[in-house]
């Protein structure tokens, strides 16, 4: 349990049960910090009750800012802020199955966008008189989209600035090997605070074979992961034309 709750306080052992009772069924049955199953017959000696958003961050001791937690998820927690700590042990479980894979050390943006629904489909763009075209089909049809291409005088390439699903990213993991580590808290922390990383992700687009190609992510994970994590579903990105990799590399 974090700071005192009066709310909680006053509650008797059968209004204490009950409000157990309804967080569970709001939480459909599973820990808010590790999201695996409670069992109210057998766990209930071994369960807390905690404020989600701490009262030292002006989160409401109501039931509204309560959740349900198994007792060792609440005191082996990450962060106060329970909506991080849920965050972190995702991450946890993702850089535990990276870990699995050969000479893999920690996770990197491309196993969060795996893990998301992301890195599924390359893009086909027809770049042409200073502009470039794509179409992606979703709810509303498969809509075109036409952006102004740019030019960087400095490296000579060609960019645009996009707004692309998950399903449309990939990780580059030659020109950022990296893994994301424990950086991902102060972001996360930043972002569901609302104070945003203005740094946008850097990605390049090359096709492999006529107007399709993957849409490549190299600059920028550690900000991109946080928002996947915090349910964002398309990420702007400054995509590269044609580049010279080993200018990107280098």
């Amino acid at each position: 349990m974090g700071a005192h709750s009066l709310f909680l306080s006053k509650l008797k052992t059968e209004q204490r049960r009950e409000l157990e009772d309804r967080l569970n069924k709001r939480q459909n049955e599973v820990c808010f910090i590790c999201e695996k199953p409670i069992d109210l017959g057998l766990q209930r000696n071994d369960l807390e009750i905690d404020h989600i958003i701490p009262i030292t961050n002006e989160g409401k001791d109501e039931e509204n800012n309560f959740a349900l937690t198994h007792e060792a998820c609440n005191r082996r927690k990450s962060s106060s802020d329970l909506r991080v700590a849920r965050v972190l042990c995702r991450f946890s479980r993702i850089e535990e199955m990276a870990n699995d894979e050969p000479g893999q050390q920690g996770a990197n943006l491309g196993h969060v966008l795996n893990a998301y629904g992301g890195s599924k489909h390359s893009l086909r763009m027809v770049v042409e008189k200073g502009t470039v075209r794509f179409s992606i089909p979703g709810d509303a049809g498969a809509p075109i989209t036409t952006l102004p291409l740019s030019h960087d005088p400095l490296s000579r390439m060609d960019y645009c600035f996009a707004m692309l699903p998950l399903e449309y990213l990939h990780h580059d993991g030659r020109i950022n090997p990296r893994s994301i580590g424990v950086n991902i808290r102060g972001l996360i922390e930043e972002f569901i605070h609302g104070r945003p990383q203005l740094h946008v992700t850097l990605a390049w687009w090359s096709p492999e074979s006529g107007d399709e190609g993957k849409v490549q992510v190299f600059d920028g994970q550690h900000k991109a992961a946080a928002q996947i994590f915090l349910g964002v579903g398309k990420l702007p990105v400054r995509i590269f034309i044609r580049p010279n990799r080993n200018v990107l590399l280098e």
